[in-house]
């Protein structure tokens, strides 16, 4: 059977737009999906989502996941309830991690009667998506039907994060999925590609950069002094997933070091205290300079004056604890989950601290709050904000404007064209004419539903 010359791309979601990837690739009589996650705005997650998909489910051969965030795996159990049921391939870390968040997302939207979503994030859905899922480590090939290769190289993103290496004709087409801000304190630096003919990536920060990662551990060292010192509540809405996890490892070294006052450090999230758990499972995915601390006896993700409050009672009683705190809590961008309530307690409060250390999407809670907001709304209360404002962008899972530049700089002299995804559209447009200058490259930025054709 001879390979079609051309494979049809189709942007279903993810483009134009920061969150929702969900990307169609079609040729040579198969389909396969790369991430199925939830379009996020104001809310964890937006009505658009329940619309649907511009694919009969049942068609697609495989869905390929590059990481376990929400936006990436999040409308899994729709496409199980459209009638997919082709397999599911991810690295070993983001199977066991997409349990875990799924089962959360369906304990927060299965509430809502209007959109019908108990029957689609039913425990037998994700129940099937699970019987579907499988595994392959970073660098091992999977060959498939019809003239196609894939592998994942590691993004260093989240644990377990993948760049989805597609090799079809003899092309090499790569979707990045999100890349990390390398180096992290805790993952292996995103790895480099070459020889690319097609690449679609990520552009969170096209337009921005980060701050030197030793300049944000002193700030955070300097922001908990400074709090303690006004006796204040230092509250940081966190992801989670991944910056939770670097948190604690930061602040782990801070209070090991005696940098920073002994005061009560609550991890505020059933969730975050979860993953934690898959972390310390597979360790071996961490950087030598992690392993090396593990190896000689700390506990990275244990410290005195942690305290992980699980139990809603536990939560509610940090209320009642004595000042100085700080109080890790999920959504890292405010638009759901326990940080609510203490936004709720603790924002009129000028002697406390808010800080955020996280992208914030447009028309979330924690963009008004970035933005300089003095009054929000929380739960149908008007709340005025007294508390100091810090930011940390260094804290960021992406990379940035310049580090997005020298990643694309390894294949430059092979790729074809550049097609920008997941940023809002003036970050993908900063960044397209910055490869275009720096490079000499030939880009894209499309919107969502668009579809493009790439010749193979």
């Amino acid at each position: 059977m001879a390979n079609d010359t051309k494979l049809k791309v189709t942007f279903c979601s993810g483009a134009g737009t920061v969150t929702g990837a969900n990307f169609l690739i079609e040729g040579n009589g198969k389909k396969f999906l790369i991430d199925c996650g939830l379009i996020q705005g104001e809310k964890v997650a937006d009505d658009l989502n329940w619309e649907e998909f511009p694919y009969d489910a049942s068609t697609i051969d495989i869905l390929f996941i590059t990481h376990g965030h929400i936006d990436h795996i999040g409308r899994i159990p729709k496409l199980i309830h459209e009638g997919f049921n082709g397999r599911i391939v991810s690295t070993i870390p983001t199977k066991e991690i997409t349990e875990i968040m799924l089962a959360d997302t369906a304990h927060l939207l299965a509430r809502d009667e209007e959109h019908n979503l108990a029957e689609i994030y039913s425990a037998e859905n994700i129940k099937k998506a699970m019987s579907l899922w499988e595994t392959i480590e970073y660098g091992q090939k999977l060959n498939v039907d019809h003239g196609f290769q894939f592998s994942f190289k590691d993004s260093g993103h989240i644990l377990g994060s993948g760049i989805l290496e597609i090799i079809y004709n003899y092309r090499k087409i790569v979707f990045t999925g999100d890349l990390g801000n390398s180096p992290s304190p805790l993952l292996r630096d995103t790895e480099k590609i070459k020889d690319v003919d097609y690449l679609f990536m990520e552009s969170v920060y096209g337009d921005r950069n980060h701050e030197d990662r030793d300049i944000r551990k002193q700030r955070l060292q300097e922001i908990i002094n400074e709090n303690y010192n006004r006796k204040g509540v230092l509250i940081i809405p966190t992801f989670s997933l991944e910056r939770t996890q670097e948190l604690l490892y930061e602040i782990d070294t801070l209070v090991e070091g005696n940098l920073i006052p002994r005061m009560p450090i609550y991890l505020d999230s059933p969730l975050a205290i979860k993953l934690t758990a898959v972390y310390t499972k597979y360790e071996k995915y961490f950087n030598p300079t992690a392993l090396k601390i593990i190896k000689g006896g700390n506990d990275i993700f244990d410290f005195i004056g942690l305290k992980m409050t699980e139990q809603t009672e536990e939560s509610k009683a940090i209320l009642y604890s004595p000042d100085p705190k700080i109080i890790m809590a999920g959504s890292g961008m405010s638009n759901g989950g326990r940080i609510l309530h203490h936004e709720k307690n603790y924002l009129p409060n000028a002697n406390n601290t808010i800080l955020l250390i996280g992208y914030q999407a447009v028309g979330t809670l924690g963009r008004s709050i970035e933005n300089g907001a003095k009054k929000i709304r929380i739960m149908g209360e008007d709340i005025y904000i007294k508390a100091h404002l810090e930011m940390i962008s260094g804290y960021s899972g992406h990379k940035d404007s310049d580090h997005l530049v020298e990643f694309v700089e390894g294949t430059a002299k092979t790729v074809k064209k550049v097609f920008l995804l997941m940023g809002e559209p003036k970050a993908s447009m900063f960044l397209a004419q910055k490869l275009r200058d720096n490079l000499g490259l030939e880009t894209y930025t499309p919107m969502g539903g668009e579809s493009v054709e790439i010749e193979c």
